[in-house]
């Protein structure tokens, strides 16, 4: 049996739409593809983690399929249909992680280097990050 959490209808809905919907908005992003992925995603990753969760998600969920606000809600409108969609669907619903195989974990500075270019990267050189071993780190 495959392991589940519980998130909320808005966190999984961001997912599906591409729309922000969630009240704790990017967090919300972020532990729902990091959950789903099983990575430590930064920004640039998360394009490429909803185009893998999202459709998976309505795969575990298809009676959300659909299931989006109006395109011309006001945003001082979206709690509102949230909670009447809260009311039909679920406030909370299970989300399993992506099967083994379907996400690709990659090194996030290899991928952002290959989004913009090595000369667009600039090292940082971290020192004072309590190691103890006296040793600057390279990030």
């Amino acid at each position: 049996m495959t392991a589940t959490r519980l998130y909320a209808l808005a966190d999984i809905l961001t997912m599906t739409t591409g729309r922000l919907l969630a009240p704790r908005g990017m967090d919300a992003v972020y532990d729902l593809a990091n959950w789903m992925t099983d990575d430590n995603l930064m920004t640039h990753q998360l394009p490429r983690a909803i185009k893998v969760c999202g459709p998976a998600l309505l795969e575990q969920l298809p009676h959300l399929r659909g299931v989006e606000p109006p395109a011309t809600i006001d945003a001082t409108d979206i709690p509102s249909w949230i909670a009447d969609a809260e009311r039909e669907y679920g406030e909370t619903l299970p989300v399993a992680p992506l099967p083994s195989g379907v996400w690709e974990y990659r090194d996030p500075i290899e991928e952002l280097t290959e989004m913009v270019g090595p000369e667009k990267i600039i090292p940082v050189i971290v020192t004072g990050t309590g190691t103890g071993d006296g040793h600057d780190r390279r990030t």
